[in-house]
């Protein structure tokens, strides 16, 4: 099976498993897990935050942030294409009481003129802005990569009206790996920042959340509150623990192959248009002549081969650490056969 669906699909390897073997575990929830502590310790440093939660998920990661930072009723601002807005199966408004205030950027980005105009004026018959959040990197804009400038100026636009700020980090390392630019500038002028360990670094489950030692102290107790902690999570903690030391410089490879596969992919006679590649996200539109999107993925999935449909003709395609050229060359066969005739 060749999975470019996402890069959630990566299987941990063998080495990573081995680490579980001589792991030093305890209660996560009494602070007595020797592994789940080092691992947060070392995200902190890594975020250049006081403090980290591990959690299951990104997704938690996301939802528990604007919990703590908002209260219901209030409004946090987005990106349309945010993941936040489209994947989280509205949790912001059945977990915290918020609305969202969409923003249409460029490449999942926008500016500050944008975070001005969607600040809300005091009222007492509008919400309350109080949230600012953004998606490093833009994952329905191709994986796209803010530039540090932006990120820090509708951070500095954000915080002069009152509001926090909220990063989702779920591939931020690409964006670390595409431009030198550390995750701790990257993440300096935002309260909350996550990196997901599931995606490019190749850890079966979680993530973690950094910011203040109070926004952890506030978002462990909507931990305990939407589901207690994980025991002995020091087992899976390990092998996060390797992904951060052996599977970040290597997300290189995902970006060189993704940008060779975007460029073949865009000599197709049948293809419409390619986003910008900048990481590890291919995202093509197909035109009217060509199978629909769902029509290309089942075609492909019959011959072992996942990719994504994101509407009647876009597709979605992700390197990882358990795709190669070699994928890629099957890949771009079987699309020929579609796209090129």
């Amino acid at each position: 099976m060749h999975d470019f669906f996402s890069d959630t699909k990566t299987k941990p390897s063998m080495e990573m498993r081995k680490t579980v073997l001589t792991c030093s575990v305890g209660d996560e929830q009494k602070s007595e897990d020797p592994t789940t502590i080092e691992l947060c310790e070392k995200t902190a440093e890594l975020l250049g935050k006081e403090a980290a939660i591990f959690l299951p998920s990104g997704t938690m990661c996301n939802e528990i942030a604007i919990k703590v930072h908002t209260q219901p009723g209030e409004e946090i601002i987005c990106e349309y294409n945010s993941h936040i807005i489209n994947f989280e199966t509205g949790g912001p408004s059945a977990l915290s009481g918020v609305m969202i205030r969409a923003l249409h950027g460029s490449s999942g980005t926008f500016d500050s003129s944008q975070v001005t105009d969607a600040i809300r004026p005091l009222s007492r018959y509008a919400p309350i802005s109080s949230l600012l959040c953004v998606e490093q990197t833009a994952n329905m804009s191709g994986g796209a990569v803010w530039p540090l400038e932006k990120l820090d100026a509708v951070a500095a636009t954000a915080h002069q009206a009152g509001l926090k700020t909220h990063m989702d980090g779920a591939r931020l390392m690409n964006a670390v790996i595409k431009t030198g630019i550390s995750a701790k500038q990257y993440g300096a002028h935002y309260d909350s920042v996550w990196i997901d360990f599931t995606k490019g670094l190749g850890a079966p489950i979680g993530a973690a959340l950094a910011g203040s030692q109070d926004f952890i102290d506030r978002a462990w107790r909507i931990k305990q509150q939407w589901g207690g902690a994980m025991r002995q999570s020091g087992i899976v903690a390990a092998m996060c623990i390797y992904a951060l030391d052996n599977n970040i410089a290597r997300l290189a490879e995902d970006h060189h192959l993704a940008e060779i596969l975007s460029q073949r992919i865009s000599a197709f006679k049948k293809v419409k248009k390619v986003l910008p590649v900048e990481t590890n996200i291919i995202i093509f539109d197909v035109m009217e002549t060509a199978p629909t999107a769902q029509e290309l993925t089942k075609a492909l999935a019959k011959k072992e081969i996942l990719i994504g449909a994101f509407g009647e003709r876009r597709i979605r395609i992700v390197t990882h650490l358990d795709v190669n050229a070699q994928s890629g060359e099957v890949l771009i066969t079987e699309l020929a056969k579609h796209l090129d005739r």
